[in-house]
């Protein structure tokens, strides 16, 4: 009888004796490496490297840093409910739409009808997840591919942006719209010396180094975990270079973010974000079933999944998270525009893929879907910084995520053939 892996989606199962203080080892004696798992974080690594060489280090820069963060904000937003969707075997083509209609309600509400800012966030966020209950209905009750049911929703959800708007901008959004799109955390403890560096923000600072133990030590308790279902693990090299270069990354960006002005709002939403889908992904039933209907849909209904329950409410789900990319959006611009989000959804399908998702479903973590969001985020601003045409940008991100998914496919026939 073959073991089940827990949901964290990818990892294959090995019923071999387990040595002390190793992995389940493979026909040729070596430690698995999951090049799905572990190869794109050393490839956002690389590629960083990469673009701070050709750009002089001004990709490392800290306005650079900053405005990568605030810039690709809401794509990353956006990212996390995708995961989930492709997780679970579906599509989602209307978010960039959903998040141009939730954008425009919120500025009616803010600025034409001086509804309070949080009560119309509030508002905004319940219209967000009606439109996902609407879809939702259509795919999980109906029957209705969620390609067929987003695509026409991708084109209803722009036609009522740009009614609600009358084909012009509103604007501009309340001051504390502004902050949270835009602001920064406030330098409360002060700053502390980094010698050449200059001074840095000391809470910033304690933030990451906080992150990244958690990481570490989140990442060693999962690796122990499997290890004692005797499911295969990376070798330990791989897993100390891949955490060193995690660690570095994460250190660069905190003390460049602690030197300019402190933690952006979003990137601290975005970190909450992160955490509370990870933790739902990995942790709860419910995640643990996104996983299921993903892998063998047929399986998950007969063992007892909820199946259109669940397919429900992820995208009730989408659609919140497209309300909060939409306020983001037009609080950074300042504006709420008809034209606002367009080709959102290709970027955050994109990220997800880049991150390790699998076309056929049941495969892929939030995290890896931020990381192929910042993959995509590096590209843009490093070949903005070389002066590239954006034909040439296209042409790299859709080059990258052809690639992303091609090592999908061979991962996949390669683990087929060791079985």
């Amino acid at each position: 009888m073959s073991s089940v892996a827990p949901a964290t989606g990818g990892i294959t199962t090995n019923t071999a004796k387990v040595p002390d203080g190793g992995g389940p080892k493979g026909a040729n004696g070596r430690f698995s490496i999951n090049l799905r798992q572990s190869g794109i974080y050393i490839a956002f690594a690389l590629i960083v490297v990469l673009f701070t060489v050709l750009t002089d280090g001004k990709l490392l820069g800290f306005q650079n840093i900053s405005n990568i963060i605030i810039q690709h904000s809401y794509i990353l937003i956006l990212a996390i409910g995708m995961i989930l969707i492709i997780i679970a075997g579906h599509i989602d083509l209307s978010v960039g739409s959903v998040v141009a209609a939730t954008g425009a309600l919120a500025a009616v509400l803010m600025v034409n009808m001086d509804v309070p800012w949080p009560l119309a966030i509030l508002i905004t966020l319940l219209v967000g997840g009606a439109i996902g209950a609407w879809q939702g209905f259509w795919v999980a009750y109906f029957g209705i591919p969620a390609f067929i049911v987003t695509l026409a929703g991708m084109l209803l959800f722009r036609a009522v942006a740009m009614w609600t708007l009358g084909n012009q901008g509103i604007g501009p959004f309340p001051d504390e719209i502004r902050t949270i799109a835009n602001g920064f955390t406030p330098g409360t403890l002060g700053n502390v010396a980094l010698g050449p560096l200059g001074g840095a923000d000391i809470i910033t600072l304690l933030v990451g180094i906080l992150v990244c133990v958690g990481m570490v030590v989140t990442q060693w308790r999962t690796r122990r975990v499997r290890i004692g279902y005797q499911q295969a693990v990376e070798s330990m090299a791989i897993f100390v270079l891949r955490n060193v270069l995690a660690i570095a990354v994460i250190m660069t960006i905190v003390v460049q973010l602690a030197r300019f002005k402190n933690l952006p709002w979003v990137l601290v939403l975005l970190a909450a974000l992160v955490l509370l889908y990870t933790l739902v992904a990995n942790r709860t039933v419910f995640g643990r079933h996104i996983y299921a209907i993903g892998g063998n849909l047929q399986a998950a209904s007969l063992s007892g999944v909820k199946v259109k329950q669940v397919t429900f409410w992820l995208f009730v789900n989408m659609g919140v998270l497209a309300a909060v990319a939409g306020i983001i959006l037009s609080g950074r611009l300042n504006v709420a525009l008809p034209g606002a989000g367009n080709q959102f959804e290709l970027d955050a399908i994109a990220a997800a893929f880049i991150g390790g998702a699998a076309v056929q479903g049941g495969v892929g973590k939030v995290v890896g879907a931020i990381t192929g969001g910042l993959i995509m985020a590096v590209i843009n601003n490093g070949m903005s910084l070389l002066g590239s045409e954006p034909a040439e940008v296209m042409l790299v991100k859709g080059l990258v995520l052809l690639a992303a998914v091609a090592l999908d496919v061979w991962a996949k026939r390669r683990a087929g053939a060791s079985r």
